[in-house]
């Protein structure tokens, strides 16, 4: 296994690492429903993406 001849500083280590930080996911609150989902999805209730009907979405009693 290679092994590194010299000893990384450690500002190199800390900038290989400040890509490793979990990301907090974005979320919008709908128009009409003021229900908040995730941005650039289909609405799964209405099927509905930009004020357009993408999906058929069957109604549950």
């Amino acid at each position: 296994m290679p092994n590194p001849k010299r000893r990384h500083s450690k500002s190199r280590t800390r900038q290989r690492r400040a890509h490793d930080a979990l990301k907090v996911p974005q979320y919008q609150l709908d128009k009409e429903t003021g229900e908040s989902m995730q941005p650039h999805r289909i609405d799964p209730k209405t099927g509905m993406y930009k004020g357009r009907k993408i999906l058929d979405v069957e109604d549950q009693v």
